[in-house]
């Protein structure tokens, strides 16, 4: 039985919370749909691993892929969905192309129903998805993303009674210093460093998340067995400013 199975594991807060977990000597799988990011996971998680470790290739906007991942995995006690494509989706939605949009909402959300679709039978205690703080705090340029990570909550809620008594949930960060923030300077022209030291300055907390952060956030939702159909918001307080 795999303990847990982290979807968009490869890099990030996924990467994160799969280290902490193999920390406490558990049997961790990493799917993602780029080979090359899982083969730099596993280079390195495994030299500190006290766990057992697998990587799955698999695209969730494609059900076929889908599938192939819990047939391959079996019966699993927790799955965490981070994975996400966000490319060309930034920008005011009259310069967003339609595909990029579709993009979106493949991974983000029907990639995510798809998941909760499978997963009825093959796991065992609790399913979490991703969501983020501009479904919360939308800006004019993240229009289609903030739909996305919205309806996750909607969508956790329904699969919270359909999957009962697996617990689904979705955590939702803030600002969070990940790759995901250099790949999205490329397509914006932001300054990561600058934009990051601006918010600090804004937020309760007075700096921006790390993956850290985030993984204990989803240990939590994991670990506590009378959650399920909840938001919990790891932002630093972004919301209330």
């Amino acid at each position: 039985m795999t303990d847990a199975l982290i979807i968009g594991g490869g890099s990030g807060m996924g990467l994160a919370l799969a280290r902490t977990l193999l920390a406490e000597q558990l049997h961790v799988t990493i799917a993602g749909r780029s080979a090359d990011r899982l083969a730099a996971a596993r280079a390195a998680l495994e030299p500190s691993a006290a766990g057992r470790i697998d990587t799955v290739r698999a695209d969730i906007g494609r059900e076929e892929d889908v599938a192939g991942l819990f047939a391959h995995t079996g019966q699993v006690e927790h799955v965490v969905v981070t994975a996400a494509d966000v490319t060309g989706a930034y920008g005011r939605s009259t310069d967003v192309s339609a595909s990029a949009a579709r993009n979106v909402l493949d991974v983000k959300l029907l990639g995510a129903w798809l998941v909760g679709k499978y997963a009825a039978g093959r796991v065992t205690g609790s399913l979490t998805y991703t969501s983020g703080i501009n479904a919360y705090r939308p800006n004019g340029s993240n229009t289609i993303v903030a739909a996305a990570n919205g309806a996750l909550a909607s969508l956790a809620s329904g699969l919270a009674l359909e999957l009962a008594p697996v617990r689904v949930n979705v955590v939702s960060p803030g600002w969070v210093d990940t790759p995901v923030w250099d790949r999205l300077g490329e397509d914006t022209g932001m300054d990561k460093r600058t934009a990051f030291a601006e918010l600090a300055e804004r937020l309760p907390a007075r700096r921006v998340g790390t993956p850290e952060d985030i993984a204990q956030a989803f240990l939590s939702v994991l670990r506590n067995g009378f959650v399920t159909g909840t938001v919990l918001h790891v932002d630093g307080g972004h919301r209330l400013v």
